[in-house]
């Protein structure tokens, strides 16, 4: 076995593959057909400050190599997370990670807040690609100054590990990347869904009751490897690659490309076993190419 371990500041992975926010529920969904304990860690849905229904149905719709969703960030709110979630995951034996989302900066401050009390929380993964309710419905992460500032705000309030994962729906990525890192975040993940839409043609109507929705899936995965290349070589901080792995190549190209560790998103639908067989695939990979470390094939495109 190759040495899969690595770390994310002072975050300790004993291998590169994470699963993606909302693509595997609190984990416990997947517990059946897999040892979560393999992972590296685990991100957990979204988690707000207040209860959230989420969008009306249809929310999700297939495309072609991937598919659109609008869920909404449903969910119960951040104590409903303390109480009731958290006590049935704590035990896990992985990294817990858990994404937070708001729509002002008081919401990121308020729920990281809480988050911050969990022992058994290392790491929170910021989602910037929220409206900004008090600024005109712009996501946090299109503009520098709009990611920094809840990066920055959120950081004064959580002392662990600070995650922040970038929206693509922007110009210059890196210009965004390096706002974050100097505002305080200890790593960046990317990408997060692309704003796409799906037409029905027979009824001239939009498939998502919200027109548009996030596009994810192996459809993706050129542009979000290419924005990880931009990213890790404009920062010093780790970048965690995501968008359209579906296999354990596609996770190699990743870190090819800079990546020190992925997220697994939409294949966990197709596949509920795709983790650990991608866990298995990069150390094959490392054997048939003589490394000792998964850290020897970081960013050495």
């Amino acid at each position: 076995m190759a040495n899969l371990s690595l770390n994310i500041g002072k975050l300790s992975l004993k291998n590169p593959v994470m699963t993606a926010s909302g693509t595997f529920g609190y984990g416990v969904e997947f517990a059946d057909f897999i040892d979560l304990s393999r992972l590296g860690a685990i991100i957990v849905k979204g988690t707000t400050l207040h209860h959230r229904e989420g969008n009306p149905y249809p929310r999700m719709a297939e495309t072609p190599a991937g598919m659109l969703n609008a869920v909404g960030l449903q969910n119960k709110g951040v104590n409903y997370f303390v109480d009731t979630i958290y006590p049935e995951i704590s035990n896990i034996n992985t990294n817990i990670i858990v994404n937070v989302s708001g729509s002002t900066i008081d919401d990121y401050v308020a729920t990281a807040a809480k988050i911050a009390t969990l022992e058994k929380i290392p790491a929170i993964e910021l989602n910037i690609s929220c409206p900004n309710v008090k600024e005109g419905g712009m996501a946090f992460g299109t503009s520098c100054r709009s990611a920094g500032n809840v990066v920055k705000a959120v950081r004064q309030v959580y002392p662990g590990i600070l995650i922040v994962k970038l929206s693509p729906n922007v110009t210059d990525i890196a210009e965004i990347a390096r706002s974050v890192e100097a505002e305080g975040a200890d790593s960046v993940s990317l990408i997060n869904t692309l704003l796409g839409m799906a037409i029905d043609a027979e009824r001239r109507k939009p498939i998502l009751s919200t027109v548009t929705g996030g596009l994810s899936g192996a459809c993706v995965k050129p542009i979000a490897l290419r924005m990880v290349w931009q990213v890790a070589k404009a920062v010093k901080i780790p970048v965690i690659g995501l968008g359209g792995i579906m296999n354990a190549i596609d996770a190699i190209e990743f870190m090819l490309a800079g990546a020190t560790a992925i997220q697994i998103g939409t294949a966990n639908f197709i596949d509920p076993q795709v983790t650990v067989k991608v866990v298995d695939g990069i150390n094959d990979y490392l054997e048939r190419h003589g490394c000792k470390s998964v850290q020897e094939i970081i960013g050495t495109l």
